[in-house]
């Protein structure tokens, strides 16, 4: 397992770290008992993940996490506890007060004293100004009360094709963030354009999120994907085959398309840890021997900038 710093923050975290959002929710969606979650939860410590991401939106992932560490026994200091709390509910920010409580449910549910990041959950541009100035402190308090160490925020990427909430923090305030949770992949490429630089100049950490899902894993999905570019002039009729239009990544060190998504995410030099999700340990397996060489020939990178750099829109 390689290892890279996160930002400001000065951790060291494993290129490879665990989401327990996403369509599996730690086993949740996939009927894991607790047993098999508890097992999971082991083998990424085993294989040399540290970094932990979780939520209180991901349903009982909080407390599945705390109930792993905690039978598990391994010393706090071997792992990362990421997690993020709702901003809004029923549509409407939530009070400071309801902040501070989610900040203590989620240190009782984790069953820790301290969480190491502590996130806006989905921070959307448009409520960009007003959690800063009513929510921000919350968590300040909070870091100097000890209960969490850093700062920061997952983008709301099904809604801003531009990451125009990362642009908007980090040139209003890049001081206050630490991390920010950001998709970026062979099919969402478009943080590279301002997003992902000003990272770099700000050195806040990088968590990336989501880089395989929905489309690339998936044969048709990705075929049909390509041809709505190629039909609304996004792509060139013949940058790519209509079948199979990313086979040619696979070659030499790259065993699947898979494998190619996670060597492109991790190999951008603002990304510090790549998230997957997956409640395979097999799969667990793949993706971590995917990134124990994070990176792609020059040849093909570079094939994939040119054909999908420039679009602005998120799958």
């Amino acid at each position: 397992m390689q290892y890279r710093t996160l930002g400001k923050t000065g951790l060291k975290v494993s290129l490879v770290s665990y989401g327990s959002g996403g369509p599996s929710k730690l086993g949740q969606n996939t009927g894991l008992s607790s047993t098999e979650q508890d097992d999971l939860v082991q083998h990424c410590l085993d294989v040399g993940i540290n970094l932990f991401d979780t939520s209180e939106a991901y349903g009982d992932s909080e407390e599945i996490l705390g109930r792993t560490f905690a039978n598990s026994r391994a010393p706090r200091d071997s792992y990362i506890l990421a997690t993020k709390c709702r901003y809004k509910s029923g549509g409407k920010l939530r009070s400071a007060a309801d902040i501070k409580a989610s900040i203590d449910n989620s240190l009782r549910r984790l069953q820790t004293d301290c969480i190491d990041i502590m996130q806006f959950h989905v921070l959307n541009s448009a409520d960009y100004f007003d959690v800063v100035d009513q929510h921000y402190p919350v968590l300040a308090r909070a870091r100097e009360q000890g209960k969490i160490r850093f700062i920061g925020f997952s983008e709301h990427f099904m809604g801003e094709g531009d990451h125009k909430s990362v642009t908007v923090a980090l040139k209003s305030n890049p001081e206050l963030w630490d991390t920010i949770m950001i998709k970026y992949g062979i099919l969402n490429m478009y943080a590279d354009k301002e997003a992902l630089p000003l990272a770099i100049e700000h050195n806040v950490g990088i968590i990336n999120m989501a880089v395989i899902r929905v489309k690339l894993p998936n044969p048709e999905l990705l075929q049909e994907q390509i041809a709505t570019w190629k039909a609304a002039g996004k792509i060139k009729s013949d940058d790519l085959p209509d079948v199979n239009p990313l086979g040619w990544l696979v070659h030499d060190k790259v065993d699947s398309i898979v494998d190619a998504g996670y060597k492109f995410a991790a190999g951008h030099p603002a990304i510090s840890t790549v998230l997957t999700g997956t409640s395979s340990v097999k799969h667990m397996d793949d993706n971590v021997r995917a990134l124990e060489d994070p990176t792609l020939p020059e040849e093909d990178r570079d094939r994939l900038q040119q054909v999908f750099g420039d679009i602005d829109e998120y799958i």
